[in-house]
């Protein structure tokens, strides 16, 4: 007997700076979902997701809440690996870049690359994007702004190692042309090569001006760069290099990398020339997917607008979430989420075409058989019709899968859901068991009917994990364990088996349910408010004399020793203050690190607690409530409010 086919998918270590949101669920439940579908399709599956956890952005956070970073990270990794069990994923390893195992491998990686010749000491002076983890040359910021997420970078000087990944810029090409499904979709790969042949510059691999972070093993005082570090997770997870290495024998190179399309870069450029420095074979496929866009832009935990997919699986059930972001997100491009989009999208496909099938179907088998699956003796004229469109969709559906294009592989799987419903329109059943004569041919129809449902069920079972068990509970027959090849074979529904009447599996939502989710909002009695008296009148010249300024925050601490002081440093043009303010009863450190405030600049420094304080920032407060005034727009540090 033959060995089987090996499958090794991965999803990014995500960053554990705050909790994840829905977007980094749609990474993940792809490649469940193709995991998954490899499982079905008899392959040997290794599927890897896990937390990238070094940084200076981890340390600053950690540091801003009195926190180690490593007790930081935990609780917050914690809630990735919730997150995860209540999506049904199905990784088989979890790697964290903290872990012993993977330090070991990022150092003598590192330490390979060094010794032959590829990493050299020099001084690095260039725009460092902290959020991003990323350095820029000026050409390629975007208004003197990071060219991934548009914040404030700042120019950074220090002594580095660095990577000559200049060397490999035409091999890289070279393996790109060569391999035309190396990055996809095509999109990206024609992005990829348009960057690189504007040249690739030597890469900053170390950092001294911050500790959290695995130690360069050749000189202790730096510590690597997130990146090489974060990318490494791949083969380190596997035992690269260590004495039990079956798994990265068996099952690197990676199949597919499966990234964000902002991440593309890191995945197609770094990585690879990491590799190739390395001798080490590259990695079959990197798919960058598209963003999960707001109405009001893409989601961000620094901006706060994220979607909390807790709270979805809770009101929808995971199954619902599941087919939603696999069924909306179009293959490569960006898509729309809104609520109101997840409930449309519920009530039609799940509740009414699926769902419904299940329920009317059950139901007459149940009322016309006394519940015992017939066996199909009369053929009818609408039967090669839908036997077709069954035995056609599973080839198709596969064609999407392979290609990352679950939208319309879910797409296909619902034509043949909607013909099953059309066929009971055409064969009228209920008219059918009107006469005793007909009953051979109502039971034909009715058989079609289950066995179109188990093969749906079949093809769904990648997608929405939970489904099988329900439908099988209905159905008389157990499609949890079912095969893909299952799909592709007509009448495989065991004859005489009982099915069972149950609740509808998708119960249709009331999208009134927004209505009231708002209203609850609102409910809170109206009150007067009462506020302090309006002081005495100034002039336009005594206004004047405030200078008001858009500050960024940079970090925040508590003051030791007390409840309300929070000491801040913001960045006011190219410089940078402290300020001591009163609201830590109000706001704890990290919600402020990020926000731009406005801050009275000209204000008589004064000492608090010791600290001095150069200027005061501005919030409102009534009654107990007290929020700092923020912007929402870009504006940068240092701007005039007038």
């Amino acid at each position: 007997m033959s060995e089987r086919k090996t499958f090794y998918i991965t999803t990014p270590i995500y960053y554990p700076s705050a909790n994840l949101h829905i977007g980094h669920a749609l990474t993940t439940v792809m490649a469940d979902t193709m995991a998954r579908y490899k499982r079905m399709n008899d392959y040997d599956v290794w599927f890897l997701t896990g937390s990238d956890e070094h940084g200076q952005k981890i340390e600053r956070t950690a540091k801003s809440q009195g926190m180690e970073p490593l007790a930081y990270v935990d609780r917050i990794v914690a809630g990735f690996k919730e997150l995860w069990k209540r999506l049904h994923i199905s990784n088989d390893d979890f790697i964290r870049t903290t872990e012993e195992r993977h330090i070991k491998v990022v150092q003598e990686i590192f330490k390979k690359i060094y010794e032959k010749g590829d990493i050299y000491k020099s001084e690095y002076e260039g725009w460092y994007c902290t959020p991003c983890e990323t350095f820029f040359t000026e050409r390629q910021l975007v208004d003197g702004k990071c060219p991934d997420c548009g914040r404030d970078v700042e120019l950074l000087k220090e002594e580095s190692y660095f990577f000559k990944m200049s060397k490999y810029q035409d091999r890289l090409l070279a393996y790109i042309e060569e391999n035309p499904d190396f990055i996809q979709p095509v999109t990206r790969r024609n992005e990829m090569i348009n960057f690189i042949k504007q040249g690739l510059e030597d890469l900053c691999v170390s950092r001294t001006t911050f500790d959290w972070g695995i130690p360069v093993p050749i000189n202790e005082k730096h510590v690597i760069y997130v990146w090489f570090d974060a990318l490494t997770n791949y083969i380190s997870a596997l035992g690269y290099g260590q004495e039990n290495d079956e798994l990265y024998r068996k099952f690197w190179p990676a199949d597919i990398h499966l990234v964000g399309k902002d991440i593309v870069r890191f995945h197609t450029i770094i990585w690879p020339t990491i590799l190739m420095a390395a001798d080490l074979p590259l990695p079959k496929q990197v798919y960058g997917h598209g963003w999960l866009l707001l109405e009001s832009g893409k989601m961000s935990k620094s901006k706060g607008n994220v979607v909390d997919p807790n709270v979805l699986i809770d009101k929808y059930g995971v199954d619902a979430i599941r087919y939603f972001l696999l069924r909306e997100i179009p293959a490569g491009a960006d898509g729309y989420y809104s609520e109101e989009a997840l409930i449309q999208r519920y009530n039609t496909d799940l509740a009414n075409d699926f769902g419904n099938l299940v329920s009317r179907t059950v139901a007459m088998v149940d009322k016309y058989f006394d519940g015992v699956v017939p066996e199909p003796k009369v053929t009818g004229e609408f039967d090669e019709q839908l036997k077709t469109v069954a035995q056609n969709t599973p080839k198709e559906a596969e064609t999407f899968i392979e290609k990352m294009d679950f939208a319309n592989a879910l797409a296909g799987i619902w034509k043949l859901i909607n013909r099953a419903n059309k066929y009971i329109d055409e064969t009228t059943p209920w008219l059918l068991a009107k006469d005793e004569e007909k009953k051979g041919r109502l039971g034909t129809v009715l058989y079609n009917l289950l066995d179109v449902i188990r093969i749906s069920t079949v093809m769904l079972k990648p997608f929405m994990p939970l489904l099988p068990g329900k439908v099988s509970e209905q159905i008389g027959v157990d499609l949890t364990e079912s095969k893909w090849e299952d799909a592709k074979k007509w009448g495989l529904m065991p004859v005489g088996v009982k099915i069972t009447k149950k609740e509808a599996i998708f119960p249709r939502v009331d999208p009134k349910i927004l209505d009231i989710d708002q209203e609850e909002e609102k409910k809170t009695p109206e009150k007067k408010t009462q506020i302090e008296p309006i002081k005495e009148e100034i002039t336009i010249d005594d206004f004047a004399k405030i200078d008001l300024r858009v500050a960024e925050v940079i970090s925040c601490e508590k003051v030791e020793k007390t409840d309300k002081l929070l000491k801040i440093q913001v960045k006011l043009g190219e410089e940078t203050r402290t300020i001591v303010s009163g609201i830590a009863q109000h706001y704890s450190p990290e919600e402020l690190i990020g926000k731009r405030i406005v801050l009275v600049a000209n204000l008589k420094p004064a000492k608090l607690r010791g600290i001095t304080s150069q200027g005061m920032l501005l919030a409102a407060s009534n009654e107990g409530v007290l929020e700092v005034l923020t912007l929402t727009k870009d504006l940068p540090s240092g701007s005039r409010v007038k």
